[in-house]
């Protein structure tokens, strides 16, 4: 399902000075040296586009470093003013919006822990109404797809037309080399719902550690992002906030120069190449989806047999013949047994579904029906 975003072309509220698009900057304003300083070398190396920086931090718990408050609002207008780069900073309620506006910072974002909460969400919009300012806003904490786009609607819906998206990563219990799982498929979900929309990656949040940031970022960057956005301090060993994760502004530059650039459109003999191959491919779906259902109909006789005969839906014995058997073939085929997996637990979920389904019109015939039967 589409969802209608009236939003203006990134192109036409940020300028991007070298490929790809990159915002930068330190995970937190600690000091003013430290921030303009870090400004000056981002600006050095020619591929930062704005400038980043934690003002206020939600914290899990009281007493941890919350952010240097307003003041940090000033050296970010220094740092603007000495360097050229726009800002951008994270705002939580209405009053920062208004400290940051007033301070003349260039574009806001909304963090993943105000978009988990539409009534957060809603009064940064209100604040926002009338403004014409351009806000990013973070997938939730929680991999929950309405809840980011409820966020985009009510930051749209509050007049705010340069509109992006930050993939940054959501929480998970499971363990991994990652501090936020990436969830690919929720960033192409949303772009799928709203094509027009912008969607910035930020690998510093995926990652949690400087080692993975390349390859996210490629990640990124091969998915059609527009642009990146990632941490760098001047000296990350001594970072306040999340150290691990920040690059100094010459390792950040290095990183950049190793990504590959690709385009998402192509022309000439390749576009003939890749329509002819998509062209083999949707045949090949549509002997997919014919052949699914074809199966579909046998489940149903097996359906209408079990309804017969008494025998129960689901048989736990012939399911796992059957996962193993299919998984093991899957990688004969050289597919992942993941990828097999999850499409057998797709269609066994569907032919389940269709027998309730029959077992059920049998207990809601009318009384007249069962009267005469």
């Amino acid at each position: 399902m589409k969802i209608d975003l009236n939003i203006e072309p990134l192109g036409s509220w940020i300028k991007a000075k070298s490929e790809p698009l990159l915002i930068a900057g330190p995970c937190s304003a600690e000091t003013e040296d430290q921030l303009v300083t870090t400004a000056h070398l981002l600006a050095n190396t020619g591929k930062v586009t704005a400038l980043r920086a934690g003002i206020w931090k939600p914290r899990t718990r009281p007493g941890e470093f919350e952010g240097i408050g307003s003041i940090g609002l000033q050296w970010l207008k220094r740092a603007k003013e000495e360097t050229g780069l726009p800002t951008t900073v994270e705002v939580a309620t209405a009053k920062h919006v208004e400290e940051a506006l007033k301070s003349g910072v260039d574009i806001l974002w909304v963090g993943a822990r105000s978009t988990v909460n539409p009534f957060t969400v809603q009064e940064i919009a209100d604040a926002l109404r009338g403004v014409d300012v351009p806000v990013m806003v973070k997938n939730p904490v929680n991999p929950d797809l309405s809840l980011w786009i409820g966020a985009l609607e009510r930051i749209n819906g509050a007049g705010i037309k340069k509109l992006a998206a930050i993939h940054r990563g959501f929480s998970s219990h499971e363990k991994s080399a990652f501090r936020n799982e990436p969830m690919w498929d929720m960033a192409i979900n949303l772009k799928t719902h709203a094509p027009n929309l912008p969607i910035i990656c930020d690998p510093s949040h995926i990652c949690g550690n400087r080692e993975l940031l390349g390859y996210v970022a490629q990640k990124a960057l091969d998915l059609d992002m527009q642009g990146l956005m990632m941490e760098s301090h001047l000296d990350p060993s001594v970072a306040w906030t999340d150290a691990k994760q920040q690059v100094t502004p010459a390792a950040l530059a290095d990183i950049i120069d190793r990504l590959t650039l690709r385009k998402p459109e192509v022309k000439g003999e390749a576009k003939d190449i890749l329509g002819e191959l998509r062209s083999q491919i949707d045949k090949i779906d549509d002997v997919v989806f014919q052949k699914m259902g074809e199966r579909m109909q046998i489940v149903e006789k097996i359906g209408n047999y079990k309804k017969d005969n008494g025998i129960t839906i689901l048989q736990v014995n012939r399911w796992d013949e059957i996962l193993n058997k299919r998984v093991a073939f899957a990688k004969a085929l050289k597919l992942s047994p993941e990828f097999a997996e999850k499409l057998l637990e797709l269609i066994h979920s569907e032919s389940i579904r269709k027998q309730t389904e029959i077992m059920n019109k049998e207990q809601n015939q009318p009384e007249e029906k069962l009267t005469h039967a």
